[in-house]
């Protein structure tokens, strides 16, 4: 809701308190009446409040009364000086008629120019003390009240995280004497699965080569699996050995019937072995 000059300037001079009573009640009443003119008083505390958190009080000297009191009594009465009596004044010539004036519109004028007058002082006020805050915020924030003070600055730093660490790889050529590689063994310590690649194997018809782990630690050979046909073969059964067992064991692959040992122990020669070897080492060895 709009509202005339003169009440928002009556607003303003209600919080700098340079209203008279009968003024004081009119703001007031408004006030109960009209929540927009409640929040347009509230607005000039707000902005008028800010120069009050920032004067300190002052204690008046002690020796202030005692100036006053002097001032006040200590002056004895005079008695009326006696004026000698004077001639009479000459008639004043006639003026020409003045148009009358209204003496409420008067009254209104004074009224309107004495209140712009408080306002713009406040205003002034208010506009110097805003500067102080901007030049204490770069100079001295620290003796801003806490509601003034400003925010600090936080500055994001991204900061890189390393590469992941990289597990050492294995790697066992699977042969027979001198000749040529049959199946590379890939094992990933990481994850113990394993990837065996067929090289120069030649496929057997209605037979199946099945890699086994022999290590001393087991009472036995563990079958891990039938190679597949393809060029690849991954499986993850190494998962059920630790990783001394991994490493140091002997791998071998024989010739099984179709599908595999039906027994789960070799039945068939074995044809190609290989141990284990290092091929790329952790992360900061």
């Amino acid at each position: 809701m709009s509202y005339s000059e003169d009440h928002i300037v009556l607003a303003a001079e209600y919080v700098l308190g340079t209203l008279d009573a009968e003024e004081r009640d009119q703001v007031a009443t408004m006030m109960k009446v009209d929540a927009d003119y409640r929040a347009v008083v509230e607005g000039w505390e707000r902005r008028l409040g800010e120069l009050n958190a920032m004067v300190g009080s002052v204690e008046p000297p002690p020796e202030l009364w005692d100036k006053i009191k002097a001032a006040t009594f200590g002056v004895a009465q005079q008695e009326p000086l006696a004026l000698p009596e004077l001639p009479p004044p000459p008639p004043e010539p006639v003026a020409a008629p003045q148009p009358a004036v209204d003496g409420a519109e008067i009254i209104a004028l004074r009224g309107r120019a004495r209140r712009w007058r408080m306002v713009a002082t406040g205003v002034s006020a208010l506009a110097a003390a805003l500067v102080a805050v901007v030049v204490l915020e770069v100079a001295q924030p620290d003796l801003l009240p806490d509601g003034l003070r400003p925010r600090p600055r936080i500055q994001t730093v991204q900061v890189q995280a390393p590469p992941p660490a990289i597990p050492p790889q294995f790697v066992a050529v699977l042969q027979k004497g001198a000749d040529a590689p049959a199946f590379i063994l890939t094992v990933d310590v990481a994850t113990k699965a394993f990837t065996v690649r067929r090289v120069g194997a030649e496929a057997e018809r209605g037979k199946s080569y099945e890699l086994w782990l022999v290590s001393d630690k087991l009472l036995k050979p563990r079958s891990l699996g039938v190679i597949g046909d393809k060029d690849f073969t991954r499986r993850p059964t190494l998962s059920a050995y630790d990783s001394d067992i991994i490493n140091k064991a002997t791998y071998a692959v024989t010739l099984e019937p179709e599908g595999g040992s039906p027994t789960g122990v070799a039945t068939g020669p074995i044809v190609f072995t290989g141990k284990l070897v290092e091929t790329v080492p952790p992360a900061g060895r």
